[in-house]
């Protein structure tokens, strides 16, 4: 947000806010409630194929988003194959046309085909491209890419060490949203199972299914629970830290999430960060509050230490916490809350859940026969008042000052301005009372995209009828918007020109994600031998880690010194062997 927007709760300044969108409604939204940034599905070859969006879309929100001097993120990260290419580099010169901020990418046959014809749009290297190693960071650097989106394991240490290494580069993190138990881009689980790549946009989340934990001989460590199961990530309370790490943006997840989902979200987050990169402000009709959307429990995963980031019992959304039972009647139950419960309202407890009926007093009349017992404790995943809250529009507009000698001047909280001489009719007969008017009438920003914040009045007004000083207002917030967007296009970033450089691995294999020939030669321009395609071409046929992972179930099960061989159990009784590299705190599901 810009200068007039910046708030006394917030201490971070110029940091983006990156949030998702599905479709251009929900980029609108975010974009309303403070995003400095937004990303969304291009009509193909996006990471989650259920969302794509038309070009007409897309220049939509591109036109909106850079009259605050936000940007739009365009997603093309999958890996591609020798027929997509062509189709793909088509599509980016078509999203270059129309002005979108950056590209985020994979697959590394398309980033060479983009630097063979000097792509100027800023490229971002996604975090499917497992940006985990600095050494892996520091390649994406010598390269000269604009942005790397780094692995959500990454602990703030780690972080700060990359940044030190890379102080030039732009470093963008996630800091909210679902966490996918592998590391991005080396999850082939969902590909082995089905054949739906997690690379290619298309992931079954076997993750969020149930799984048996047994040793190699067969004994049942534990039975049907979701071994691979996160909580959601929340890393509100370490933007300090993050920033001071190196990070200039924190990212949103939730491309397919509800327009509720990212305005709350959204707006939570700006007003926890303070000023950020675009302008504006935004009022609110509703209070942020992130337990009130989907979420699993919510963790700060890797970035401090280890914790309890995993959710054993469901991956359903849990919500924000409400009480315990105390009482049980037939067809109610009391819970002991402090918290003011409506019919609508969803309860989740245990793994279930049920709707709310009636309540009041403390009783809560369920919408279906429940197994609870004293003790339980409840959850509210579903706040009816709340939703209805969300659904009230935000409008985000941007500070002015005006200026009146023997001109008028607009000047915006980015310092771009625009004047216009002073009709030169009579003096008022009643200064005080023109004056009076003319600060009425040019206070009425009404729709428009802007609000005045100060008027300095330095000389006497003409007369002036009201229908004047409206015409006359409306025509220099056009002139000031049209100045803004041209200032906007003038500053706008541009990818550098990139260049091969050495790889920092001799030879990679399917976890190089090398689908395509241009790919290949990308490698061998690196000096890389690529010793075999990606798993989606053709499965090794070797045992390999079809998911590597930080999360650990030996350590979410208390068995970190055994020395137990473990292996995974799906309900149909496919078995998947457990690799654990204690030393690098990592584990491999293999197949």
């Amino acid at each position: 947000m810009g200068k007039v927007s910046e708030r006394t709760d917030g201490v971070i300044k110029k940091t983006e806010l990156l949030a998702p969108a599905k479709d251009k409604e929900t980029a609108f939204a975010a974009i309303d409630c403070g995003a400095d940034a937004v990303y969304m599905g291009a009509p193909k070859f996006g990471a989650r194929k259920n969302v794509p969006n038309t070009l007409d879309d897309i220049k939509e929100v591109v036109d909106y988003a850079h009259k605050f001097w936000a940007k739009v993120f365009i997603t093309m990260n999958t890996i591609l194959t020798d027929t997509e290419l062509e189709e793909a580099v088509e599509l980016a010169k078509e999203l270059s046309k129309i002005g979108v901020d950056a590209l985020i990418i994979q697959d590394m046959g398309f980033l060479k085909k983009l630097m063979d014809i000097n792509y100027t749009t800023p490229i971002h290297m996604s975090t499917q491209c497992d940006n985990y190693l600095p050494e892996k960071v520091k390649f994406f650097n010598n390269i000269g890419v604009s942005r790397v989106i780094l692995a959500r394991e990454l602990s703030l240490e780690q972080i700060e060490y990359i940044h030190k290494e890379n102080p030039d580069l732009e470093l963008e993190a996630f800091v909210h949203g679902a966490l996918c138990v592998s590391m991005s881009g080396q999850c082939y689980l969902s590909q082995a199972i089905g054949g739906r790549s997690a690379n290619r946009g298309e992931c079954a989340q076997p993750c969020r299914k149930k799984y048996t934990v047994e040793t190699t001989d067969g004994k049942i460590i534990k039975k049907d629970f979701y071994a691979l199961c996160l909580k959601d990530f929340n890393a509100s309370e370490c933007l300090n830290e993050l920033k001071n790490a190196g990070v200039c943006s924190f990212k949103i997840e939730g491309r397919l999430k509800d327009i509720g989902y990212v305005k709350n979200i959204v707006a939570y987050y700006r007003k926890k960060i303070g000023g950020g990169t675009s302008s504006g402000r935004s009022i609110y009709p509703f209070t942020p509050n992130p337990e009130k959307s989907f979420n699993r429990g919510f963790t700060e995963y890797f970035l401090k230490d280890r914790g309890k980031c995993y959710n054993q019992e469901s991956p359903k959304s849990r919500g924000e916490y409400l009480g315990e039972v105390i009482e049980i009647g037939k067809n109610w139950v009391k819970i002991k809350t402090d918290k003011k419960i409506n019919p609508q309202d969803g309860i989740y407890f245990n793994g279930d859940g049920f709707g709310v009926n009636k309540a009041e007093n403390g009783y809560i009349y369920p919408n279906k026969s429940v197994n609870l017992k004293i003790g339980d404790k409840l959850w509210r995943n579903y706040d009816a008042e709340f939703e209805k809250e969300l659904l009230k529009p935000v409008k985000r507009q941007i500070g002015i000052s005006v200026s009146i000698t023997d001109k008028i001047m607009l000047k915006d909280e980015d310092g771009v301005s625009v004047e216009t001489n002073i009709p030169s009719n009579e003096l008022a007969n009643n200064p005080e009372k023109m004056k009076e008017t003319f600060i009425k009438q040019f206070s009425k920003t009404g729709e428009s995209d802007f609000y005045i914040f100060d008027i300095k009045i330095a000389s006497e007004l003409p007369f002036m009828p009201v229908s004047e000083i409206n015409e006359l207002r409306r025509n220099l917030f056009e002139k000031l918007m049209q100045k803004r967007l041209e200032t906007y296009e003038t500053n706008r970033a541009w990818q550098n020109p990139m260049h091969y450089t050495k790889y920092f691995l001799a030879e990679v294999d399917y976890r190089a994600n090398v689908h395509n020939k241009s790919a290949k030669a990308f490698y061998e321009k690196c000096g890389v031998n690529v010793l075999e395609p990606s798993f989606e071409t053709k499965k090794p046929d070797r045992e390999v880690a079809v998911m590597r992972c930080k999360h650990c179930i030996k350590y979410a099960l208390n068995m970190c010194k055994s020395k137990t061989h473990l292996v995974l159990r799906d309900v149909f009784g496919k078995s998947y062997p457990l690799h654990f590299d204690c030393k690098n705190c990592e584990m491999s599901v293999l197949n």
